[in-house]
């Protein structure tokens, strides 16, 4: 029998509960820093049960961006215009959330895994440019950073809303 590491915010809406398994996070996208956004960017989805007036469990998944300016000092929560991690929560519970991303999701098993196969699709990635090798090492570079992340960076993090550019 496997033993799950779990954590359960208790919100206005119910409890959420958040499960260490790999079919619970998924990486969306990943940016690197442009002239118009000067900073890494990785989408993470993270699904979880609410149980909602202790009666049933339904399922979400949410999202949000954790963002390293371009020299990896400092680190940044970004909100997504929909499904986001941070939606209809009031103070207490975001904070609450983001210590959870701190304290509990960048330590588990699913994060470090959702980031190790990531590297290894971009580094079997075959490129014709020099552009495009010089993306795939920047891509690498960044998501081991995120495997280097504290609780602290987190904790010390700003939450904001994600800007997306369109030209």
């Amino acid at each position: 029998m496997k033993i799950l590491d779990a954590k359960i915010i208790n919100t206005a809406h119910g409890l959420e509960t958040y499960l260490d398994l790999i079919e619970n996070s998924e990486i969306k996208e990943i940016h690197l820093p442009t002239t118009n956004n000067p900073s890494y960017e990785i989408q993470f989805g993270i699904k979880y049960f609410l149980l909602k007036n202790e009666k049933y469990y339904d399922s979400h998944k949410n999202y949000v961006y954790i963002c390293m300016s371009s020299d990896f000092s400092s680190t940044t929560l970004k909100e997504t215009h929909i499904e986001s991690l941070f939606a209809v929560k009031n103070k207490e519970e975001r904070e609450t959330t983001k210590k959870l991303l701190g304290e509990w999701f960048i330590k588990t098993h699913t994060y470090k895994e959702s980031i190790n196969k990531l590297i290894n699709k971009i580094k079997t990635e075959n490129h014709c440019t020099e552009v495009d090798n010089q993306n795939k090492a920047e891509k690498i570079k960044f998501l081991k950073k995120l495997l280097e992340l504290t609780a602290e960076d987190l904790e010390d993090a700003s939450i904001e809303r994600h800007v997306e550019l369109h030209i």
